[in-house]
Formats: structure tokens, C-alpha cells, sequence
């Protein structure tokens, strides 16, 4: 999981406010239904000493949160009177939170998001595609494609001496058009760091298109015939499709790190524990951390307001490095905003699915043959 997306969050220093809703309404009776849900989030955010300002923000952010259909939640940040982030989260929170703390309180989320893949996917025919990509912690886009050569697209049955010209030429025009929607298709790719590219629609022009694909993404596409662009066209099947690659390609993801820690248990050389991962993280040694996402857990990590490299489980190391004024935070948030402010990766897994102690490891980027603990 890459958190840089979050690091604009942590790198303002100051209180925060994060609120975790479900956003279910029905239509009927949407304004009453949120009006209890924001009068349960403003007596637990003033009773943690939120201003009216920040809390007045965030019930604006989620009233002029547009309408969605089905069971869904919410999780907003603010800070002050600035709402730095409103995200929509597939099933409903399993209970309401609202919090005011020295960091955003992101885990949850984080929880909700998964294992995230950025991907691109190319519904395409003969005359172009439309083409859709998602980046980690970014917007949706998409591009519709048109092909730079639109006759002949069909062939026909012309006979005598000109029909082999023409058929010639109808393939021609197919594989141009190909070769656009290639190179749309990889611009976007690379724009969001994609990992996959599903390709449906028309079989022929699937074909075509992953021929024109540079080398370095033919690899990574996932084809298939569900899809098309004809009018009132059933997409239900392509995003099966798109949704199987994606989870299929964050399973590998999580299995590569348990073996990669693994490996290096194996070795001696990997990290595991509370006390040797934070000072890991402080030596931005740590490439990737391993988390059991425990609610419960009471634990706070000692951190330096502005420096998300200076974390430890004792006051005095801080103190010592020169930081005039560490504040103690749950130890979540600390070691999220370490892991983004370090450029490491988070791998939340299940109790149990791996060995950790205190429910924390790391793969490490090089070992240097010593505890940290």
C-alpha cells in the first residue's frame, strides 16, 4: 500500500479532526437521516474540545457530498477550516467515530481502501476505445479515444479486381486506430503507475490494440471478451473482469512481502516488533511494513511535531536528538505518517495470517546484521 497520497495530510502540523459516517440515506428521507448522524459527530468532536469552526466545516463537506445510491460510508479531514480530504468508503464504517488529535487518524480508512492497484482499462472497437485508470489516492479519469482514420472501418463485399485493395486498406485504417488507442492507453498507464491494463470489447481490435502496446505493458494485460461500445451496452461482465485482476494482482502484492519478510527471518536479518520496526523506520531502513490492524490496541509511540522520521517508544531518544517538544500519539498514526514520510509501503494482513510479534514486522531495504531492539 503506498501512502504517499496521505503525506500532504501529515505534513501539516496542528490538530485534526477525522470523521468516519455511514452516508446510507434514502431519498426520502436523506436530510433527516444525516442531521442525526452530524449531531452525533459534533457532540463527540466538541466534547473532545474541536472548535465550532473545524466541526461547522465538516458538516458542510458532507452535506454537499453528492447523493450516492446503495450502503456506503464516509471519512473527511479537516484541519482548522480546511476540509483536506473527503473520501467515500465502499460499505459503511463499522461504527461512527469522530476524533481530534495531533495527526489524522487514517487507519481505518486505510482499512476500508485495502490493498489499492492503480490499473487502466480499454473498452475498445475498431474506430477507438474508451479508456478508464484510477492511481492510487487519485481521481478517476477517462478518455475517450477516437481512431485518426474512421473509413473504411467495415469491410464489404465488393468482388472483382479492386476487393483485395480494398480489404487491404480496411485493415490498414484497423490497425492505425489500434496503434491510437495503444498509445492513449500507455501515456495513461504510465501517468498513474498502472499495474494492470484490462482490455475488452471487440476481439479483433483487443488483438490489434495489445500488438501496438509497448513491450514493458504487453506483460501486464489482462484481455478479454466481455465489453462493447454499442449502445445500452452491459458493462457488468467487464467490470467482473477488472475487478478480479485488481484483487488478483493485490494478493500477490500482500503474499510477495509475508515471503520477502519471511526470507529474511529465515536469514536474521528481518524486523520484528514494535520497539526494532520504529527504530527501522527512523534509520528509513524499513521497506515495507507488515500491520495487524488491531482497533483495540492503546498503544502511543513518543513522535517529533515536524519530522515523521523522529518516532520512538521513549521520550528521551527524542529529546536527546534535539526535539524540544515530543507529543505522544497513538501509535497508529505515528507509524503511518512514518511509513509515508520514509517512502515505505504498508501491508495490513490478517491475526494470524504471518508471525509478528506485537503484530508488527518489516522487510527491510538492506540489513545491517544488528537488532534494532
Amino acid at each position: 500500500m503506498n501512502l504517499a497520497s496521505l503525506r500532504p495530510l501529515f505534513d501539516r502540523p496542528g490538530s485534526w479532526v477525522s470523521v468516519y459516517l455511514d452516508a446510507t440515506r434514502s431519498e426520502q428521507k436523506a436530510t433527516h437521516e444525516i442531521d442525526l448522524r452530524l449531531r452525533a459527530m459534533r457532540d463527540q468532536l466538541v466534547a473532545q474540545g474541536a472548535d465550532a469552526a473545524v466541526i461547522d466545516a465538516v458538516e458542510d463537506a458532507v452535506r454537499e457530498r453528492p447523493y450516492e445510491h446503495g450502503r456506503y460510508g464516509i471519512a473527511v479531514f479537516a484541519q482548522g477550516t480546511d476540509v483536506a480530504l473527503v473520501e467515500s468508503i465502499s460499505t459503511p464504517p463499522p461504527s461512527e467515530a469522530a476524533f481530534f488529535e495531533p495527526f489524522p487518524h487514517v487507519m481505518p480508512l486505510l482499512a476500508a481502501r485495502g490493498e489499492e492497484v492503480p490499473y487502466v482499462r480499454v473498452l475498445a472497437d475498431r474506430g477507438g476505445a474508451e479508456v478508464d485508470a484510477l492511481a492510487v489516492g487519485g481521481a478517476p479519469r477517462h478518455e475517450k479515444v477516437k481512431g485518426s482514420e474512421q473509413y473504411p472501418l467495415h469491410l464489404a463485399k465488393i468482388g472483382g479486381w479492386s476487393h483485395q485493395r480494398f480489404e487491404h486498406s480496411v485493415e490498414n485504417v484497423w490497425k492505425r486506430n489500434a496503434g491510437d488507442v495503444a498509445a492513449a492507453a500507455s501515456e495513461l498507464a504510465d501517468d498513474v503507475g498502472a499495474e494492470v491494463i484490462v482490455a475488452g470489447g471487440d476481439v479483433f481490435a483487443v488483438e490489434d490494440l495489445i500488438a501496438k502496446l509497448p513491450k514493458r505493458w504487453q506483460g501486464r494485460v489482462v484481455r478479454t471478451e466481455a465489453g462493447s461500445l454499442g449502445p445500452g451496452a452491459d458493462e457488468h461482465a467487464l467490470d467482473e473482469v477488472t475487478t478480479r485482476a485488481i484483487t488478483e494482482t493485490a494478493g500477490k502484492h500482500v503474499q510477495d512481502a509475508i515471503d520477502r519478510f519471511r526470507m529474511q527471518q529465515g536469514e536474521g536479518s528481518g524486523s520484528t516488533g514494535l520497539t526494532d520496526v520504529v527504530t527501522r523506520l527512523q534509520r528509513g531502513q524499513a521497506d515495507t511494513v507488515l500491520l495487524v490492524n488491531d482497533e483495540s490496541s492503546t498503544d502511543k509511540l513518543w513522535v517529533a511535531p515536524d519530522d515523521p522520521t523522529l518516532i520512538s517508544v521513549d521520550e528521551q531518544p527524542l529529546r536527546e536528538a534535539g526535539v524540544q517538544d515530543p507529543i505522544q500519539v497513538r501509535a497508529d498514526a505515528a507509524l503511518v505518517r512514518a511509513i509515508a514520510g520514509t517512502g515505505a509501503q504498508l501491508i495490513l494482513v490478517g491475526p494470524g495470517e504471518v508471525k509478528l510479534d506485537h503484530g508488527i514486522g518489516a522487510v527491510l531495504r538492506y540489513a545491517d546484521g544488528h537488532s534494532a531492539s
